[in-house]
């Protein structure tokens, strides 16, 4: 897509992707509910404050468009693959490399261009590299070789599909499913501790409008599994996903300690939002063109980037969920706010300048002190579940 596009192509593309939008004067005056595709074709609904601020954030995608050509043209088209500062380095770094590094991650933050996108987060994410690893037919190879392969996974995916995105323009159709189906059952196949999770179908589907390519998104979804996230996140008894829920209630309580008390005043468990929110990451909750910006600093920043944002989520409705007085309301209002998140900005500098920093050694020791406690119930659970179903493998 990118080698036959010069910059001027590239920028011109990416100018007519973002449309300004511009609701009836019948929906300007009766502040009625209105209709629309975002980017990536996802239909949405909201008010006309709503559009405003998606036309708002759109003029500063556009802006935020022209700093990264004009990068482009002081530093070189791959600018960015300098900024790596591995240990080697560190005694005898270039400033270059350190200038480029901070402005990259300031950069990425503020959002890449929806048409760099692809080929920015495929190179820092890893997923070049990884491909680069393999014969250049591996992916088509795996597909053709697992093409007619039944397995617990491939049905429960086939199941799956329909209900992935429903109405989405591309996804929605036999095409779409035939390619989300390839990379889905090729990725069970590729891992098969992993299989297949419910959750990884919208992720997938997500990459595969981002990547345009099914083996680009296959290459994303294997960074993303093996590298980028915790490990065990999808196995079958879910344990990594349990560590990820028990390592945010415990930063909950030390970012947001009045609101995490009366949360457990109310009973509320954090699984009940955030199950969704780390297998999914966020591609069910955000609208699409803000899960793609808490997308942009996941693959270059990893997995901490979650937490960010989740706890980003909490801090923003502090005030409402403070007088909330049962477990539902409690879910409404976090659902009702993540739906109608259009400006990722806002989200992000919650999650940045008022969260606080959080390294990924902190919470790697976070995780291995849950670890023990998650593994524990869950062998409890078995063994619970192995006596009434003494005949069944579990």
């Amino acid at each position: 897509m990118f080698g036959t596009q010069n910059r001027k192509d590239l920028a011109f593309e990416y100018q007519s992707q973002i449309q300004i939008l511009r609701p009836s004067i019948h929906s300007r005056r009766a502040n009625i509910t209105v209709k629309f595709q975002d980017l990536y074709g996802f239909t949405v609904e909201g008010n006309v404050d709503d559009v405003n601020v998606l036309n708002e954030v759109r003029e500063k995608v556009r802006e935020q468009g022209k700093v990264w050509w004009a990068l482009e043209a002081s530093k070189g088209v791959n600018w960015y693959l300098q900024t790596q500062v591995t240990s080697t380095l560190k005694t005898s770094l270039k400033l270059s490399t350190l200038v480029n590094a901070i402005t990259l991650k300031k950069l990425i933050r503020k959002g890449i261009p929806p048409v760099l996108r692809p080929k920015v987060w495929f190179s820092l994410s890893g997923a070049a590299k990884k491909k680069s690893t393999v014969p250049e037919s591996y992916y088509q190879d795996m597909t053709m070789a697992v093409l007619d392969k039944v397995t617990p996974a491939t049905k429960q995916i086939d199941h799956d599909l329909p209900r992935t995105f429903p109405g989405h323009p591309w996804l929605d159709t036999s095409e779409g499913h035939a390619a989300l189906r390839r990379v889905l059952v090729a990725y069970s196949f590729r891992d098969s501790d992993v299989g297949y999770c419910q959750g990884l179908n919208y992720v997938a589907a997500l990459l595969l409008l981002v990547l345009k390519t099914e083996e680009d998104a296959f290459w994303m979804l294997a960074v993303l599994l093996e590298n980028v996230l915790v490990n065990d996140c999808y196995t079958n008894n879910l344990s990594g996903c349990h560590v990820e829920q028990r390592v945010f209630k415990d930063l909950l309580t030390k970012k947001c300690p009045r609101l995490a008390a009366h949360l457990d005043s109310l009973e509320f468990d954090v699984s009940l939002v955030c199950t969704e929110w780390f297998l999914c990451l966020f591609s069910k909750s955000l609208p699409s063109e803000t899960t793609l910006r808490v997308w942009d600093v996941l693959f270059y920043e990893g997995a901490k980037v979650l937490f960010h944002v989740a706890l980003a989520v909490f801090k923003m409705n502090e005030e409402k969920l403070l007088v909330a007085h049962h477990v539902g309301d409690v879910i409404s209002i976090i659902q009702r706010s993540t739906h109608h998140l259009f400006d990722p900005d806002e989200l992000l500098t919650v999650a940045f300048d008022k969260v606080g920093s959080m390294t990924t050694t902190t919470i790697s020791k976070q995780r291995k002190k849950q670890e023990p406690a998650v593994m524990a119930e869950l062998d409890q659970r078995s063994r619970r579940l192995n006596s009434v179903f003494p005949d069944e493998k579990l």
